[in-house]
């Protein structure tokens, strides 16, 4: 069953937007498949699988420009250009429905080894990717891994949605999933606990949190120039109110508790691996 959404208004933007002949087609309609599919669409003709209608219907609402299809019980992937988004665990029970040999599979699984994949899907190449859910804006950092026939190819799709690193091992993907692909998750949680702080201190909500987004957009600016120490050095007045802010900080470990956070991430993605 395909459905795709043909208002006037599609059909119009369609005509004006540059689409790569590349058809990519997304397994999954989760979270981070609706990340990438909001950024793929702006160059490529996408189309995502699910098993459930229900919620790929959703999904179009969300991105009308998009096609949808429910998965069948023997799908065809041959010459496809795969984008596996599903959850580790459910990979078995998805791979079990799909028949044929993919051109191309773009695995976004934490911890799914290549050798894994390889065991479950059949295709010409194998790719291990991890974009986060900034992908929705663009602005994913994203590492890649795999046959390197396709590292171009892969480095293309994925700048789409934001920037890109290859490295040349799994290994290094993995930490790399828990640097930029948990990294939100850190971030964000350290967002949340500076908004509490303002407010704790006495701050609107609403003025604290425009506060706490301004900050972080200006301190990624600043890391594209300088070393993090150096801007810390340069906030750090002696005897001043950042001094005492990272004096409370250090005594309550949010370095050594944001270094256990990365390896801790880093030591699931290697227990996933190996399931």
């Amino acid at each position: 069953m395909i459905l795709t959404n043909n208002s006037l208004g599609n059909i119009s933007y369609n005509k004006t937007k540059k689409v790569s002949s590349m058809k990519l087609t997304l397994i999954g309609n989760g979270v981070m498949a609706q990340a990438l599919a909001k950024g793929l669409v702006k160059n490529y003709e996408v189309e995502i699988l699910g098993r459930s209608i229900t919620k790929l219907k959703a999904v179009q609402e969300l991105i009308p420009e998009i096609t949808i299809k429910e998965l069948d019980d023997n799908e065809n992937i041959e010459g496809k250009n795969i984008i596996l988004c599903v959850k580790p665990y459910a990979l078995e029970s998805v791979s079990a429905r799909l028949i044929g040999k993919a051109n191309a599979i773009y695995s976004v699984l934490a911890g799914t080894t290549i050798e894994t994949l390889k065991s479950q899907i059949q295709a010409s190449s194998y790719v291990r990717t991890m974009p986060n859910v900034a992908a929705s804006y663009s602005s994913s950092m994203t590492t890649i891994t795999g046959d390197k026939s396709l590292k171009l190819q892969a480095k293309e799709i994925f700048s789409n949605i934001g920037d890109v690193v290859w490295v040349d091992t799994e290994n290094q993907l993995d930490i790399a999933t828990a640097i930029a692909g948990s990294g939100p998750a850190f971030l964000a949680l350290i967002a949340e606990a500076m908004t509490d702080g303002g407010v704790k201190a006495g701050l609107d909500r609403a003025t604290t949190s425009k506060l706490v987004h301004g900050t972080f957009n200006g301190i990624s600016k600043l890391l594209e120039n300088q070393h993090p120490a150096l801007i810390k050095d340069s906030v750090m007045s002696p005897g001043g109110t950042t001094a005492a802010g990272i004096e409370a900080l250090e005594e309550n470990g949010a370095r050594n508790a944001m270094i256990k956070a990365i390896n801790s991430a880093y030591e699931k993605a290697c227990q996933l691996g190996k399931k």
